[in-house]
C-alpha cells in the first residue's frame, strides 16, 4: 500500500487551472481499483492519496501521469507501507510481514 503526498509547487490559481483534468485522472484511478481514498490537505497546500499497486514503480508511473505533475504544479512524495491492520471494509488489502 502507498501514501502519495502531493505538495503544490505553484500558486493556487495555477493549480485550479488544472484541477478538472486532475479530477478526471483521479476518477480513472478509482475505476481501475488503484486509489482507495484521496483529498486535499488542510491548509490547502497539496493533497494525499491512499493507493494500492503491484509495486512502487507502478505507483511512480501513475503519479507521473497526474495532470498536476505534467503541468508542473505539484511534486509527489511516495511512501510504501505494509498494511497489517485495516478497517473491516479494507480487509482484502491487509498484508503480512514477510
Amino acid at each position: 500500500m502507498f501514501v502519495m503526498e502531493l505538495t503544490y509547487t505553484a500558486p493556487l490559481d495555477a493549480v485550479d487551472a488544472v484541477l478538472e483534468r486532475h479530477v478526471v485522472w483521479l476518477d480513472e484511478q478509482y475505476e481501475k481499483g488503484v486509489f482507495l481514498a484521496s483529498g486535499r490537505k488542510n491548509p490547502r497546500d497539496g493533497g494525499v492519496i491512499i493507493a494500492v499497486a503491484e509495486d512502487r514503480a507502478r505507483i511512480e508511473e501513475i503519479a507521473a501521469g497526474d495532470p498536476f505533475v505534467t503541468a508542473g504544479v505539484c511534486a509527489y512524495r511516495i511512501t510504501e507501507f505494509t498494511a497489517t491492520k485495516t478497517a473491516p471494509d479494507l480487509e482484502r488489502y491487509r498484508e503480512t510481514l514477510g
